[in-house]
């Protein structure tokens, strides 16, 4: 082991190109799952900061705001269900809204929130015609007081004050009143017009005595199947793109870390290759094949390390140099370790295709090649 750190101090230039490489790779690695999370959040984050634990759809609705209407007598039976201590209406009309000072054709992409039970980091409701606005929507060049005309009615709200992580369906949020929402849905979206005390759907409170799946089938129960009721993590799987781009980032994600193997495992073979003289030295005084292995996965450990110490400042400094809204980007800590882990991981299972040719290093045949 010694001798490995000891390599590595004194012939650092022989681990350049593979630390050059793996660099990359960890970059890579950084950005696409970077990415991939800032594609789920900007999709997600209205229902993450939902405080409730379920959310009522109808059961025509396949799990979608814009097909689903509940009404205020499916929301007293949803209301009398045993386990349910709050429930909430919640309404969203995605519309384009015209920013002040931008061009007739630069519009906002938005998704307008009704609520009546405050998600995180968001006040109560304020009156009618006022809005909270996603901090994103700053990059579009909305400002607090400004007056936004929302869809082709060019319905005005007020913006009031700026939230963070609300998103939804990868467009900044406004949140505002029932009445705000419903004025704004049924003037832009007549076909899709909403009584007084009609919602999309409902959040859910639960008071903790009933587990949330045994509850939603409850809810369901209670209502003869007029409803679908989901979890959170159910309802924000079930929106439509969500589960897909999950799936197509981590097989790339994979591949990536397939590459990272395949780097690691070439380079130390060559390295081994060129040490077999000297293992068949350490061989014939005392040497133990386990232990020349294990400097092996110690210099690839150490390399990958930099490598992503490397690579995880540059994916740093990319995550503050792109601008709110620019690019769904969003690097966090457990992104950062679990690219860290995966690499490591690529690096023994790399160093693992060179303890064959480490078990069959012969002491005589080597220092006699050598010589």
């Amino acid at each position: 082991m010694r001798i490995a750190l000891l390599e590595l101090r004194r012939r650092p230039g022989r681990f350049v190109t593979a630390s050059i490489i793996l660099t990359l790779i960890a970059l890579l690695l950084l950005f696409l799952g970077g990415l991939l999370d800032g594609l789920i959040n900007t999709s997600t984050a209205a229902l993450r900061a939902q405080r409730g634990d379920l959310i009522v759809y109808s059961s025509t609705s396949e799990s979608s705001f814009v097909r689903s209407r509940i009404d205020p007598s499916l929301r007293q039976t949803v209301a009398a269900v045993p386990g349910v201590t709050e429930v909430g209406g919640i309404g969203v009309a995605q519309l384009g809204a015209r920013v002040p000072g931008n061009g007739p054709r630069d519009l906002a992409d938005v998704a307008l929130f009704g609520y009546e039970i405050p998600p995180t980091a968001v006040d109560e409701p304020p009156a009618d015609g006022e809005v909270i606005a996603d901090e994103v929507l700053k990059s579009d060049g909305v400002e607090q007081g400004m007056v936004l005309e929302l869809g082709p009615a060019r319905t005005p709200v007020t913006v009031v004050g700026f939230t963070t992580d609300t998103s939804f369906n990868g467009q900044g949020s406004l949140w505002g009143s029932a009445a705000t929402w419903r004025d704004v849905q049924n003037a832009n979206r007549p076909d899709a017009a909403v009584a007084d005390g009609v919602f999309q759907s409902l959040v859910v409170v639960a008071d903790g005595s009933v587990a949330p799946g045994k509850l939603a089938a409850d809810i369901d129960a209670a209502t003869a199947g007029a409803t679908d009721t989901l979890t959170i993590t159910a309802a924000i799987d079930a929106i439509p793109g969500v589960t897909e781009q999950r799936g197509v980032f981590n097989q790339i994600l994979g591949v990536t870390v397939l590459i990272a193997v395949v780097v690691v495992a070439l380079f130390f073979a060559l390295l081994t290759v060129e040490r077999t003289g000297l293992y068949g030295v350490l061989k014939a005084i005392g040497g133990r094949s386990r232990t020349l292995f294990g400097g092996l996965v110690l210099q690839a450990v150490v390399v990958t390390l930099i490598a992503a110490a490397i690579g995880g400042g540059l994916a740093l400094l990319l995550d503050v140099a792109i601008p709110p809204g620019a690019l769904p980007f969003d690097l966090s800590v457990g992104r950062i370790v679990l690219s860290v882990l995966l690499l490591l991981f690529a690096a023994v299972i790399g160093c693992a295709f060179s303890l064959r040719r480490v078990l069959r290093v012969d002491p005589a045949s080597a220092i006699g090649s050598a010589s």
